[in-house]
């Protein structure tokens, strides 16, 4: 069985945050960005083929917390981070905190391809891309208005925020000038702050399995943060004799959760499935301690699962045993 899923981050999303015109945009590129990765499926291609061309859609798409939609750091800057991972021989490849990027998740593969290393960061890894003829932008192709009146919010109240944290109606005065020549996305254009980290999963008709995600991070963060996204086995895990996993959510609690290994580990050691493997995770080890998230994982069988303990997650599916679905709500 093929079969892919992916996510465009979890949070707190009301049933009342979306009116009917941006839960259809929401709904409509889930959809596309997943039957464009079962397109490449059903074509023979591999899952790592899938999901990278699934979370590069995603990236280009500005209702997501990802390449063009990122997020501002406390400098008003982007800074992006993504890995992705095959489950056949756990090859990775990952980058954290580059700048101007387009796909950052095309990089990632880059590192994995063409490179003896597992994660590059920072210039190192924007003068890989370079090297390899990898495409850059100027920051107005990554402005989104509603992203930066965030960082507005973030800044004035002194704090870092998940990206699905709502703006304030009115933020209050800041000294953070407006990007000169930013595309014409108005704020009333898209959901109210509810956008996320981005990731796929995969089974091909190989029976081989892959994960990749992609992240602006968190609104206003500083020093360099890294989250759980670019880390294997915190983020992102791949590996055929059990699972592929992509996650979404508050990134540290992920990290020292180990949240994707933890998964596999628990279907490995313990014989478990995929779905009871993932409640644990989530919700017997992570939510207790405050880890607020989600995740889509596939097992070596093609079974697909989406669960999150938040209140909403925007996730879509599909299998060649004829599941299928985009949801956002619980």
């Amino acid at each position: 069985m093929i079969s892919i899923a992916l996510h465009g981050g979890a949070g707190t999303i009301p049933r009342h945050s979306l009116d009917a015109v941006q839960e259809a945009a929401y709904r409509a590129a889930l959809a596309e960005a997943r039957d464009i990765g079962f397109g490449l499926l059903a074509s023979g291609a591999t899952a790592l083929d899938a999901v990278e061309a699934t979370v590069r859609a995603l990236e280009d798409c500005p209702l997501f917390n990802a390449g063009r939609g990122a997020v501002f750091t406390h400098e008003g800057i982007h800074e992006l981070d993504a890995s992705l991972m095959r489950g056949q021989d756990r090859a990775t490849g990952a980058v954290a905190g580059v700048r101007g990027v387009v796909n950052p998740v095309s990089l990632a593969r880059l590192v994995m391809d063409h490179s003896e290393h597992v994660l590059l960061m920072g210039a190192g890894a924007e003068e890989f891309a370079r090297l390899h003829n990898a495409a850059f932008a100027g920051p107005e192709y990554f402005f989104v208005e509603l992203r930066h009146r965030q960082w507005i919010e973030a800044r004035t109240a002194g704090r870092v925020q998940l990206d699905h944290s709502a703006p304030l109606d009115e933020p209050e005065p800041t000294d953070v000038p407006p990007a000169v020549g930013a595309p014409t996305i108005r704020l009333n254009e898209l959901p109210n702050g509810k956008m996320g980290t981005v990731g796929a999963v995969a089974r091909d008709q190989f029976g081989h399995l892959a994960a990749a995600t992609s992240t602006g991070g968190m609104t206003n963060k500083r020093w360099g943060r890294v989250g759980d996204t670019p880390l294997p086995g915190a983020g992102t895990w791949a590996d055929d004799r059990t699972c592929a996993v992509s996650c979404t959510g508050h990134g540290e609690f992920f990290i020292r959760g180990v949240v994707a290994y933890d998964i596999a580990c628990l279907m490995e050691y313990r014989n478990l499935p995929l779905a009871e493997a993932c409640r644990i995770v989530l919700f017997d080890k992570l939510l207790p301690v405050g880890g607020e998230g989600g995740l889509v994982a596939v097992d070596a069988a093609g079974n697909v699962v989406l669960p999150f303990n938040s209140e909403g997650m925007y996730r879509a599916w599909k299998t060649s045993g004829g599941e299928e679905g985009v949801a956002i709500y619980g």
